[in-house]
């Protein structure tokens, strides 16, 4: 499970990153950043390695 959620926080930042330098869709970006960091953040605080 913790693999999957790490998978999901990288494809979230990647696509956080190609809506802000290509498209610029608004807010919904920047949502996808704050759901990858905080999915990255349970992770770490979870002691888990990568």
């Amino acid at each position: 499970m913790g693999n999957i959620l790490y998978l999901a926080a990288i494809l979230l930042v990647i696509f956080w990153a190609l809506g802000f330098f290509i498209y610029s869709i608004g807010s919904l970006i920047h949502i996808l950043l704050i759901i990858a960091i905080i999915a990255v953040l349970m992770r770490i605080i979870s002691g888990k390695q990568l």
